[in-house]
């Protein structure tokens, strides 16, 4: 048998917190655990769900807290959308009604039991219904510096006085938010919200994070408290898994933006090649509906970035791509004017440039945009009139 001194040393610290563990079940009446909740197919659930559960034997109550409340009846809801100008409330429902609705799309629950002493839960479970008073209760959500995940951590900090020790959880090289949002939408192959996101959100979202800021996301706070500690105990003194995910394994399209704009240019490159006269009629109507769908898209780009409330479509370096004016020089039919000829002759140096330089860019960009600067490069250069 091999004796380890880091054994001998842990096992009273062990015995200890379990003491104390047990004393604390013992004086109060209030079980109080972080539920973590799975993703749905929906882009506003994704990455799943942070909420707290709150158990009083002695009223028999059981309600869960949830910061992710929001009322999409809203006529106004997805203009208020595009702006960043997200009305998110607290509210408390029962629990069984709460898994409920989890166990009818298939999504999975795990609960972390938090190990508080008797005032801190007392504390906590006031702030909590302090804050679901109608007066309270709304808050402006921001999708990674105050969401439904912050806001539950933010609450149980609080209520211990910011006494929690969260370990390194992240590894050497810190993720920024951007790789951070990519996990979920990679592993349920949302290729199509990937590159959406990717479009209009700026290079904000290419900050590393701390450890502590990557915990907006609900996996990544269950992380954090797995691994925490209070008062030199453990933070969490049981986990258990309430629901398993239940669907099948996410179906994958195979027509991703990247295989759907390779084949696009290619087609475009082919098509340039040709002398027939009607070949070339075809391919002017495909420059005019290509160059006008990316000047709509840069029209977007700019909207957000100067119409939302928030920072995260701020300082995109897709602007330098996708031109607003791409929208209205694409129908400019005479294809001898000289400043039409220098304007796509710059445009396609731009492209050309952004593809040398992609990896040195401070801002990640989507593999699928790879082949829509191919074509700005290539139709770019030959509408300017190079042969």
């Amino acid at each position: 048998m091999k004796f380890s001194f880091k054994a001998i040393f842990t096992l009273p610290f062990l015995i200890i917190c379990s003491l104390l563990q047990a004393q604390l079940k013992d004086n109060s009446h209030l079980r109080i655990s972080l539920v973590t909740c799975g993703p749905a197919d929906e882009l506003y659930s994704i990455w799943g769900h942070t909420a707290i559960r709150v158990i009083d034997s002695s009223a028999e109550t059981d309600i869960v807290f949830n910061y992710g409340t929001f009322d999409n009846s809203d006529p106004y809801f997805y203009t208020k959308f595009v702006r960043g100008i997200m009305r998110y409330s607290l509210s408390g429902s029962n629990y069984n009604d709460f898994l409920q609705e989890y166990k009818e799309d298939h999504r999975s629950v795990i609960e972390q039991v938090i190990m508080l002493d008797g005032e801190q839960k007392e504390r906590l479970f006031n702030l909590l219904k302090i804050n679901a008073a109608e007066a309270n209760r709304y808050y402006n959500y921001q999708f990674y510096e105050d969401n439904c995940t912050t806001r539950a951590k933010k609450i149980i900090t609080e209520s211990t006085k910011n006494t929690i020790i969260f370990k390194n959880i992240l590894p050497t090289t810190a993720p920024t938010y951007r790789e951070l949002i990519h996990q979920n939408l990679t592993s349920q192959h949302k290729d199509w919200s990937k590159f959406a996101i990717d479009l209009l959100l700026g290079s904000n979202l290419d900050k590393p994070t701390t450890n502590e800021q990557s915990m907006f996301l609900p996996d990544y706070l269950m992380k954090g408290f797995d691994s925490a500690a209070l008062q030199q105990c453990p933070l969490v003194s049981e986990k258990k898994i309430i629901l398993k995910e239940s669907k099948s394994s996410h179906n994958r399209s195979f027509i991703t933006p990247f295989v759907l704009f390779s084949f696009l240019a290619l087609s475009f490159i082919f098509l340039s090649f040709s002398k027939n006269a009607e070949t070339q009629k075809v391919l002017r109507m495909a420059d005019t509906l290509f160059f006008f769908s990316l000047g709509l898209l840069g029209i977007l780009i700019t909207f957000v970035w100067l119409g939302r409330v928030d920072i995260v479509c701020r300082n995109n370096l897709n602007i330098l791509w996708v031109w607003p004016t791409h929208a209205f020089v694409a129908f400019f039919p005479n294809r001898n004017q000289v400043w039409r000829t220098t304007y796509f002759r710059i445009a396609a140096i731009v492209a050309l440039l952004i593809l040398l330089s992609w990896v040195w860019l401070p801002q990640q960009l989507n593999y699928a945009f790879a082949p829509l600067l191919i074509i700005i490069m290539v139709r770019g250069y030959l509408m300017s009139g190079a042969r």
